[in-house]
């Protein structure tokens, strides 16, 4: 099962309405994964809110460091007084219940290095200058209210619904999965050979975090990005490589892609306007958007590399 969807605004001006648009699409799709979710939203530094425990106002420099900690009454202020201490003294965060959002200069492996050495439980969820990863265990309606996703403001967002059929279920293990900066995968299938692909990243020092086949392929692809492909020849050397059953839907800051296996077993539909462009795993979710009914609705072919630019 686990189902899939995704929002791009096309106007600008219309980024505060993304979570109000997105919210009955992803508690639909709850129906489709209860074990677990998560979304990942795009933001422009111009439309991200200022910290509440900033010393500063973002710069164009900042990274936004998604953090995710099993108990609800995590100490966040604890964590960015003593990584102010050690690391930038004009570090921000952004605390909501088990998630925050580190704001820092920092490079990316010092800020890594240094939550490894504070807290090895705590979880890494993202790192960008435009992304935020909300990902927890519980019906998808749940995790939706915790995180208040009814009112993010962005460009575009991805989020999934998840009923495990491989590897545990916990935060971790749920998707969006991550690699590099402001990149998330969402992924509807399985695939039989994650381990190949695995082990072909590790032999070039990538690491990996879960045993989840997703990873694999979110790994895989970003690689390919990082090596200089472009999106469409980094799926055309995942087409070559991936084995078994997939829609997948990845995200950068400037970009929505789609894609399906050389069979499209799971299924996926496509609404678009003049306004936004809707995904998901079942139109179902997407009945309430508004102009639908004149929509372009079409079920994306095996095979072709769909991308909507921001």
């Amino acid at each position: 099962m686990c189902g899939i969807v995704g929002l791009l605004l096309k106007d600008r001006g219309a980024s505060p309405n993304l979570g109000r648009l997105l919210l009955p699409m992803f508690n639909c799709m709850g129906d489709r994964g209860p074990d677990s979710a998560g979304l990942a939203v795009f933001q422009s530094a111009q439309s991200q809110p200022a910290p509440s425990q900033s010393a500063h106002s973002p710069s164009a420099t900042t990274r936004r460091f998604n953090l995710f900690a099993h108990d609800s009454g995590y100490d966040w202020s604890r964590l960015v007084d003593r990584f102010r201490q050690a690391r930038d003294p004009q570090a921000g965060m952004e605390p909501l219940d088990r998630h925050a959002v580190l704001l820092s200069t920092t490079q990316p492996g010092d800020v890594k290095a240094w939550l490894a050495g504070y807290d090895q439980a705590l979880h890494l969820l993202s790192v960008g200058r435009s992304i935020d990863v909300y990902k927890d265990e519980g019906h998808p309606c749940e995790i939706a209210e915790r995180y208040h996703f009814a009112s993010l403001a962005g460009s575009h967002c991805v989020g999934h619904t998840r009923m495990a059929t491989e590897s545990a279920v916990s935060p971790a293990h749920a998707h969006p999965f991550t690699a590099g900066e402001d990149f998330c995968l969402v992924h509807n299938g399985s695939l039989s050979n994650p381990y190949m692909l695995r082990r072909k990243l590790e032999a070039q020092g990538l690491t990996f975090e879960t045993d989840n086949d997703t990873e694999a392929a979110c790994r895989f692809i970003e690689w390919r990005l990082r090596l200089g492909d472009t999106i469409h020849q980094a799926l055309e050397a995942a087409f070559a490589e991936l084995d078994g059953f997939y829609t997948l839907l990845i995200a950068t800051a400037g970009s929505m892609t789609l894609v399906r296996d050389a069979f499209a077993c799971k299924p996926a539909v496509v609404a678009e306007t003049d306004d936004y462009v809707a995904i998901s795993s079942e139109f179902r979710s997407l009945a309430h958007l508004p102009g639908v009914a004149d929509a372009n609705i079409f079920e994306p072919l095996p095979e072709e590399i769909y991308t909507w630019n921001v």
